[in-house]
């Protein structure tokens, strides 16, 4: 079985953080994930700050098997920042799912619905989606084939 993996890590991290009071445990995940098959595309999106904890968290992934797309992180002069993804992985999504047999979203934002209603329909693309539950849209959840909330298991030791 081929799969891809796209993290929304912005997503994960503060939910995790919020719900869990532990960070998310990818090394963990990706030696789960990959016993189910092979790994063919997977991307972990994130802001780039420039900041030393962050470059180590970026090449942590990176050597796990992450592909790590980057966005500047954006400050508006009214002190708002902005460093969404939605679009950069949607298109990855639709350009990978004519080669998958499940798609692994690591998100509980609802934006991704829609995509997910499209694959299934477009590429009959299986999708699993795995987030923090209490802070997943519940559209997105009924959008995917198969919902599995954040395990203990996949969560840092602190």
């Amino acid at each position: 079985m081929k799969i891809g993996v796209f993290v929304d890590v912005q997503n994960i991290y503060y939910t995790t953080r919020e719900a869990l009071g532990r960070p998310f445990n990818y090394r963990a995940f990706w030696q789960e994930l990959s016993a189910r098959g092979q790994i063919t595309v997977a991307n972990a999106y994130a802001i780039k700050r420039n900041d030393d904890s962050q470059i180590k968290f970026q090449d942590a992934l990176r050597h796990i098997g992450f592909t790590v797309k980057l966005k500047p992180f954006i400050q508006r002069q009214d002190g708002s920042a902005k460093g969404d993804w939605d679009v950069g992985i949607t298109i990855d999504i639709m350009e990978a799912a004519h080669d998958l047999d499940l798609l692994v979203l690591l998100s509980g934002d609802g934006d991704f619905a829609m995509l997910l209603q499209h694959i299934r329909q477009k590429h009959q693309l299986k999708s699993e989606v795995i987030s923090v539950e209490a802070l997943t849209a519940d559209a997105l959840i009924q959008a995917s084939n198969q919902y599995t909330p954040i395990r203990s298991r996949w969560l840092q030791n602190q």
